[in-house]
């Protein structure tokens, strides 16, 4: 018999290996964007309460495998992950997919946190930015002279300054390309999320020789297993005892 399987998730990854679980497994979902309804396994919707909180809920039911396929910049909920398996005896595997590299023709430019970042796009006119939610924050601090447009799940009015695009990956090229020449962007701002769905808009970036403002990855924590890829994380699974459908 397999082991019961919590998988937390949170990119495409994590959806892929859900829809190839069971009924006795759970898949967890932080809560944003649609919530898959083909899946054989158990969805969870929401927070656990830190790490406390999911390491109750791993003893209350039975799960004797955590997978950690949040974000790369998920850093809190990985956190939370390895401490709750630590407390309650049972391996953590986590997906630790490598981010991308600069070629020769970029121009990326890494900075820690927003508070640098809103220096370095003070010479920018028309930043996209593709953070996720956490522009939403500053929309009453554009700087004048500024327009921004943000890419992230859920839709979002933004104001008349600013314009949210609401729409989920994978995006392609010929449809980033159109986007950067209409809107007009001087620069890209971006996590360095690595993997494939939302790497044409770095390509773009190239070809228009635009800047990239990169946002470093926070540190995560140790974990039982690392996996680079999906794939590799789902042939260790299948080499588990059991039937994990």
């Amino acid at each position: 018999m397999s082991p019961r399987i919590l998988l937390l998730g949170g990119v495409g990854d994590a959806l892929a290996i859900a829809r190839r679980l069971g009924p006795e497994h759970i898949y967890s979902l932080a809560g944003l964007g649609k919530v898959p309804a083909d899946l054989a396994c158990q969805v969870r919707v929401g927070g656990f309460g830190g790490a406390e909180g999911l390491a109750r809920f791993i003893a209350e039911q039975g799960i004797e495998l955590l997978l950690d396929i949040t974000h790369p910049y998920a850093a809190q909920i990985s956190a939370n992950a390895a401490q709750a398996a630590q407390a309650t005896g049972i391996p953590c595997w986590a997906l630790r997919r490598p981010g991308w590299q600069a070629g020769a023709q970029d121009d990326w430019r890494e900075v820690a946190d927003w508070a640098e970042l809103s220096q370095a796009l003070t010479a920018f006119r028309r930043p996209f930015f593709t953070l996720g939610r956490e522009p939403l924050q500053h929309l009453d601090s554009i700087p004048p002279g500024q327009f921004w447009t943000i890419r992230m799940l859920d839709e979002h009015p933004g104001n008349d300054r600013a314009r949210v695009i609401g729409t989920r990956g994978p995006f392609l090229l010929d449809d980033e390309r159109a986007l950067f020449a209409s809107e007009r962007f001087d620069v890209l701002v971006s996590k360095n999320s690595g993997g494939s769905a939302t790497e044409a808009k770095l390509q773009v970036a190239r070809e228009r020789a635009l800047p990239v403002l990169i946002l470093a990855r926070p540190a995560l924590p140790l974990v039982t297993r690392e996996f680079a890829s999906g794939a590799e994380l789902w042939q260790a699974l299948q080499a588990l005892p059991g039937d994990l459908g």
